[in-house]
């Protein structure tokens, strides 16, 4: 699993409690890192927050989403999805996230990137 976040809490949250539920956890704090990532590694699940200072999010979403040869689900994890967005996130096999969130919260998206 690959994390994208500026945020190092929310990076910290993230890795410890993926890692504890057994999985593999990339954490970087920016959207170049993990294009260099994702070219190099394979990745089941994407935890990626919209708003970076370095690169947008929103672009890295578009990106892996639209690229037939990742084969990764995709979480946006931010403060500032919309209803609205959250649909239309959706309706593309986009999971949303939004912060702050809950241990629970977590768990049930995971379970919804195995379906």
């Amino acid at each position: 699993m690959l994390v994208v976040d500026d945020e190092q809490l929310v990076r910290w949250f993230l890795e410890r409690a993926l890692k504890k539920w057994g999985h593999d956890v990339t954490s970087v704090s920016t959207a170049d890192d993990a294009r260099s990532l994702l070219g190099k590694e394979d990745f089941d699940v994407l935890f990626t927050d919209l708003r970076m200072p370095e690169g947008n999010g929103a672009h890295l979403v578009h990106e892996v989403s639209e690229n037939p040869e990742l084969d990764i689900k995709v979480v946006v994890c931010s403060a500032f999805v919309t209803v609205e967005m959250a649909q239309g996130f959706r309706k593309r096999g986009i999971l949303t996230l939004k912060k702050p969130f809950k241990l629970a919260e977590l768990e049930r998206t995971l379970e919804l990137c195995s379906n």
